[in-house]
């Protein structure tokens, strides 16, 4: 039997996709910090596998995750 090209693909896994900003927190917008947690625990626990996420760069007009200044840099309210 040939092998295949991708490992990866002889198995299904189900995802969320969040930006870490949509989480609830105290400051107003999420953080990575413990609701990101948090969020983590309850998809392990429900039998997600994969978290992605918006670009997390410093925002732009509006805060949108999508209009993201650089590439490279971080956003500074994502501590």
């Amino acid at each position: 039997m040939k092998e295949p090209l991708f490992n990866w693909l002889d198995q299904r896994a189900a995802g969320v996709l969040l930006h870490p900003t949509s989480l609830p927190d105290p400051s107003g917008i999420g953080t990575l910090g413990s609701g990101a947690y948090r969020f983590v625990d309850v998809l392990a626990n429900l039998g997600f596998k994969y978290w992605q996420m918006c670009p997390l760069g410093p925002t732009g007009f509006g805060d949108s995750p999508y209009q993201c200044f650089s590439a490279f840099a971080g956003n500074p309210y994502l501590t």
